[in-house]
């Protein structure tokens, strides 16, 4: 098992040393940075202030194609949703058709508000929005359950359920033009604890990621809820970090 750990960890390092050559910091203030991933993907990044982990450092996903973006998960607030709105639409000079949060947590629909007042249109897991009624938080507009596909111009977007982990709603995004996957907070960065469980299923969780895994072999790079983004390494850790 230690050896185990010790080959990922020295793959992820070598990973996302390429990675840090690729990626490329497009827009930065003191409550938001983007990210250039590839041709077509971003990652934006937001702050939130916890009790128990102090500032922390949310990710998100941009897929921009012909003009039209699809935004998975929002800034963790309106002011800093505000910010990416107004970047995305004059600096991309993309529509913004979709906004997807990936579960009910605040760092993943705090913005949500700014988006309807800017009549984009929000899309989520069912119980996403069951939980959202019940907890008088920010409310997703349209339900799936459990696979939802549109496209960002002519290129096809998933939105997924494929088990519990982090939260009983957890879902992952996925843009198969490229192979990118926005893992959202179902998949840790390597080297990362196992963070906050109070409403987790850490039981369910291995299972639901050899599911992502699974379903998605072809996938390349992984932007997590939280911290660095890897390869199909991060499945594996993620597993191992639970079983």
């Amino acid at each position: 098992m230690k050896k185990l750990f010790y080959l990922l960890t020295i793959s992820s390092i070598l990973i996302n040393c390429i990675q840090a050559n690729d990626k490329k910091e497009v827009y930065k203030s003191e409550t938001l940075s983007i990210n250039r991933i590839s041709e077509h993907v971003y990652e934006h990044i937001s702050y939130l202030d916890t009790e128990s982990y102090g500032k922390v450092s949310c990710n998100g996903m941009i897929i921009s194609s012909n003009n039209e973006a699809v935004v998975f998960d929002t800034p963790t607030n309106d002011t800093t949703s505000l910010e990416l709105i107004n970047w995305i639409t004059k600096t991309l000079n993309n529509k913004i058709i979709a906004v997807i949060p990936t579960h009910y947590h605040e760092d993943n629909l705090g913005g949500l508000n700014e988006f309807h007042k800017h009549g984009i249109p929000s899309y989520a897991y069912q119980k996403t929005i069951q939980i959202t009624k019940e907890i008088n938080s920010p409310q997703p507009q349209h339900s799936f359950d459990p696979l939802f596909e549109l496209k960002a111009g002519n290129e096809k977007v998933i939105a997924e359920f494929l088990g519990e982990g982090h939260t009983c709603d957890n879902i992952i995004g996925y843009f198969p033009a490229e192979n990118i996957m926005f893992g959202g907070c179902l998949i840790k960065s390597m080297g990362s604890g196992k963070g906050n469980l109070e409403e987790a299923n850490p039981e369910d969780w291995p299972g639901s990621v050899k599911k992502v895994k699974s379903k998605y072999p072809e996938t390349k790079l992984i932007i997590p809820g939280h911290g660095e983004s890897g390869g199909p390494e991060l499945f594996d850790y993620t597993i191992k970090l639970f079983e």
